[in-house]
């Protein structure tokens, strides 16, 4: 793995003036990718948060080849780039090797990027794919997604005495991918930087298709004091909310344990998403959320174990 030296040496491929909200994690987590990449780099960014705040016409904050595509289908452009590069290469038409990444947010990716998604991890397409998860469709106006917490308000899952935000727990992107037999799958946080590097560093030499699913903190959405953002993705892992672990060729493999892990409350208390739950009468459902990160927990602790001699 480089060290921070040798990191600090390489050339920010997302340049900052960009128009993302102050605090928001998505650039911070782009820049801590790219920065894993020793080969130059060829983007497909869905639309989203970063696509519309990155390539304001005639402006752009990508020093890098770069593409823009539709919602749905940033893996099925990356697929083709990456068969396009290849097929360059076979007939001598380019010598230059590239890495391929793909980045969507949680909508373009969990829901309605899921099928060429599913494609592109079967037909064994050799890119990065960057799932940047801050749990809703931020750009078009906090719309719940199926990533969205239990619990949590969005403009669709709304608070009040019928409701009491979002019924359904989050959906597992990186079991769908596991169950594709992706050879590198993994779940990072801004917050542990050096394993976000590390885990990218494994994605761009997998031979084949990768996943990295990072929790991006989402101020708009989630509702904190801009400052806060790597706090409380610090918390998510603390609790167990966002454990961070990768699966390589099968093998599970839990890259952080928290010494004394934190309540679930403490993460939930941080962010005004969450605000209901704390009114009289919803403690039943701050002991579900609790009870089904357990759960997960334990789990993942069996994959781990049961996988372990693979």
């Amino acid at each position: 793995m480089a060290s921070l030296k040798e990191l600090a040496k390489r050339k920010d491929l997302l340049a900052p003036g960009h128009r993302l909200c102050a605090g928001c994690g998505e650039s911070i987590i782009v820049r801590q990718i790219l920065l894993a990449s020793e080969k130059p780099v060829v983007v497909a960014n869905a639309t989203g948060c970063l696509e519309v705040s990155s390539t304001i016409f005639p402006y752009t904050s990508w020093r890098c080849s770069y593409i823009h595509n539709a919602f749905e289908n940033a893996a099925a452009t990356a697929s083709g780039i990456e068969a396009a590069l290849k097929v360059f290469r076979k007939k001598g038409i380019m010598k230059d090797d590239f890495n391929v990444v793909a980045v969507a947010g949680d909508g373009g990716t969990y829901d309605i990027g899921l099928q060429a998604l599913s494609g592109a991890f079967e037909r064994n397409h050799n890119f990065v794919y960057v799932c940047l998860d801050n749990g809703a469709y931020m750009n078009t106006g906090i719309q719940r997604s199926s990533a969205t917490p239990m619990g949590a308000w969005s403009s669709t899952t709304p608070v009040g005495k019928v409701e009491r935000g979002k019924q359904e727990w989050r959906k597992d992107l990186v079991m769908f991918a596991v169950a594709h037999n992706v050879p590198y799958v993994a779940n990072a946080s801004p917050s542990h930087f050096m394993d976000l590097i590390r885990k990218a560093e494994k994605a761009f030499n997998a031979n084949g298709p990768a996943l990295l699913n990072v929790l991006s903190p989402c101020p708009r959405g989630w509702r904190y004091p801009q400052e806060d953002g790597i706090k409380i993705a610090r918390l998510a892992v603390e609790t167990n909310v966002w454990p961070l672990y990768e699966v390589e060729n099968g093998r599970f493999k839990i890259n952080i344990k928290p010494r004394e892990t934190k309540p679930v409350i403490e993460w939930l208390k941080h962010q005004g998403r969450f605000r209901h739950l704390f009114k009289p009468g919803n403690e039943d459902m701050v002991e579900e959320i609790q009870r089904k990160v357990d759960y997960e927990w334990k789990k993942l602790n069996i994959f781990e174990r049961a996988t372990s001699e693979l």
